[in-house]
């Protein structure tokens, strides 16, 4: 793992050594931390249909978004530490319930340890489709490390505008960042594979979480998906945005998307020509979809 001994794991670049206890921009350690590990039933279908995605919820975020849903692990730090050996486990116990895959939700600061994780895993007997779920605010050589580890890989494009990047996440630089990683992902594992029942096996699925007056940046980012993938990607059009953390102190953003909105997203992904993809019904606005950081499975 001698990536830690100067993180540059994504584009933040803190160049710190993790192993001798610096800390940086994320917060993560030389230990990987996790608040839950779980079966899930609310990911995009070929995911989570049947038992559901095996996913593990990883703890700190190279991200800083005013909304999070999930700010008891991204910004507060909620989780506990364990070794490599122990995620190792956690995926092998994930794979007796019955999972799809394992989901790995926001594992860009501890790549390094999730590669050892995996080694040791895949030995042991794992066989099910490993995600990658994703920010998508990586370097680069971060996701070529990644080159037959990952079947699928499941990131998000937030922004198109740097100046919702900035303002929002604080991330400079978003979409080029993400633009190169998401195409990287696609040349690593290809055209979307299932099986015989319709559980994803391999391929990318793209999502966008829609904003709040944001209709007019997240049609150019399907501009791109459309343009770079030509529906052999799948697209996930997400409308479960609700205001959390600090969305408050945001006025414009401090309240749900309106259905006239979303609709609007979904017409102009049918009148540029994608195909594949996913939308969501009106009632996945809603809490009661956030998972229950419990420390559960760990």
């Amino acid at each position: 793992m001698e990536e830690l001994k100067n993180c540059r794991l994504c584009k933040r670049n803190c160049s710190i050594n993790r192993i001798n206890g610096e800390i940086g921009y994320c917060r993560s350690g030389l230990d990987v931390k996790i608040a839950r590990a779980s079966l899930h039933l609310w990911e995009e279908p070929p995911l989570s249909k049947g038992k559901g995605s095996g996913t593990v919820f990883f703890t700190n975020c190279n991200f800083s978004c005013v909304f999070c849903q999930n700010y008891k692990i991204s910004q507060e730090g909620f989780g506990k530490d364990i070794s490599k050996d122990k995620l190792s486990d956690v995926f092998l116990n994930l794979q007796d319930k019955g999972a799809n895959n394992i989901n790995l939700v926001t594992p860009t600061s501890y790549v390094p340890q999730i590669i050892e994780a995996l080694k040791i895993s895949k030995i042991q007997g794992l066989k099910i489709p490993i995600v990658y779920n994703t920010n998508s605010y990586e370097n680069i050589e971060t996701i070529k490390s990644l080159d037959g580890y990952i079947d699928i890989y499941l990131p998000d494009i937030k922004y198109y505008s740097d100046k919702y990047a900035v303002k929002y996440s604080n991330a400079p630089n978003y979409f080029e960042t993400a633009k190169n990683s998401v195409i990287e992902m696609f040349n690593q594992v290809g055209d979307i594979e299932l099986s015989s029942d319709g559980i994803m096996k391999k391929g990318v699925i793209v999502r966008h979480l829609m904003l709040p007056g944001l209709l007019f940046d997240s049609k150019k980012i399907l501009d791109f998906v459309y343009n770079t993938f030509n529906n052999r990607a799948y697209l996930s059009l997400m409308n479960q945005y609700t205001p959390f953390y600090k969305s408050c102190d945001y006025k414009e953003i401090d309240r749900k998307i309106s259905r006239k909105s979303y609709d609007a997203l979904i017409n102009y992904a049918l009148s540029i020509g994608i195909e594949k993809g996913f939308i969501q019904e009106d009632e996945t606005q809603s809490e009661s979809f956030i998972p229950d950081f419990d420390l559960r499975g760990i």
